[in-house]
């Protein structure tokens, strides 16, 4: 295997060429690869063909991995995979088919928020001339900060934000979605919790904005109006166009992000029959800082 890394043309992500996934990586070539993780936040390989017990192996190379508090959605036999895909079984959705509607960054709402993820696309849906559906978009958080005023990173500075599953699954039924009311046990798994909303990248030393869309509830300590203008005002700033890299999937895609200085969306711009069937890992984080 020879390793090419190329940056993509956009605030943040690299495509990663000339390695298998399906076989083991030799140390040096790992470590070049963590190292364009932490640099480039997304990282991109194409043309993948491997199993679950080899999309395991690869992610356990950065790390112990989390298991899903969305339990229903879990692979029946590899509970550290959760299956994100609109496709049914019977009246029961077999992977969690609302994945990524709102920007957000995963399990923010959790105490110890994961470090990132890895999806393969094993079904990608297409229209009818062809184009893959299902696009997804990522933002570069720390160029979002970085381009803030000096003003603005003074007020943000100490402020701390309550992250929540349920104002996701709110906002869900809010947009009308009955199915997506949140379960008692699920909210159990996962109450409320606070977050400074200016970042440190533990290993690069990088601030980034630590507010999002979909499960950030409210900015703690300001008054309510205030701060509901400044979260939105905050949203905004993460999500302009200069800041964001959209990908096209293929099959046999894997996309692995950085949860610390990035955010995602999922375009869902697909219905059944065009099935979406993907495969995610979760890298277990390290409390905020």
């Amino acid at each position: 295997m020879t390793l090419d890394i190329r940056p993509l043309d956009t605030a943040l992500g690299a495509e990663v060429r000339g390695v298998d996934l399906a076989r083991s990586l030799d140390a040096e070539t790992f470590s070049a690869i963590e190292q364009a993780y932490n640099d480039h936040s997304v990282l991109l390989f194409r043309d993948q063909s491997i199993d679950e017990a080899q999309q395991l192996a690869f992610s356990r190379r950065f790390g112990k991995l989390d298991v899903h508090v969305l339990d229903q959605y879990l692979h029946q036999e590899h509970p550290e995979i959760l299956i994100v895909s609109n496709v049914m079984d019977g009246d029961r959705h077999v992977g969690i088919y609302d994945a990524g509607r709102y920007w957000h960054t995963d399990l923010s709402y959790m105490a110890v928020p994961s470090r990132g993820s890895l999806l393969y696309a094993i079904e990608v849906p297409h229209d009818e001339s062809g184009e893959p559906l299902g696009d997804t978009l990522f933002t570069s958080t720390a160029a979002a900060y970085e381009a803030l005023s000096e003003s603005m990173k003074r007020q943000i500075a100490d402020l701390k934000a309550e992250f929540s599953l349920a104002n996701r699954h709110a906002k869900l039924v809010a947009d009308g979605d009955d199915s997506a009311i949140l379960s008692d046990t699920h909210q159990e798994k996962a109450p409320p919790v606070e977050h400074k909303i200016v970042r440190t990248h533990p290993l690069t030393g990088r601030k980034s904005i630590y507010v999002n869309e979909g499960q950030t509830a409210r900015i703690l300590d300001v008054p309510q109006d205030e701060g509901g203008d400044l979260l939105a005002e905050l949203c905004a700033q993460c999500t302009k166009p200069e800041f964001v890299y959209r990908h096209k999937w293929c099959a046999g895609d894997l996309v692995m992000w950085d949860n610390i200085p990035t955010q995602h969306l999922a375009i869902c711009d697909y219905a059944l029959p065009q099935r979406r069937y993907m495969h995610r890992t979760t890298l277990r984080g390290a409390p905020p800082q």
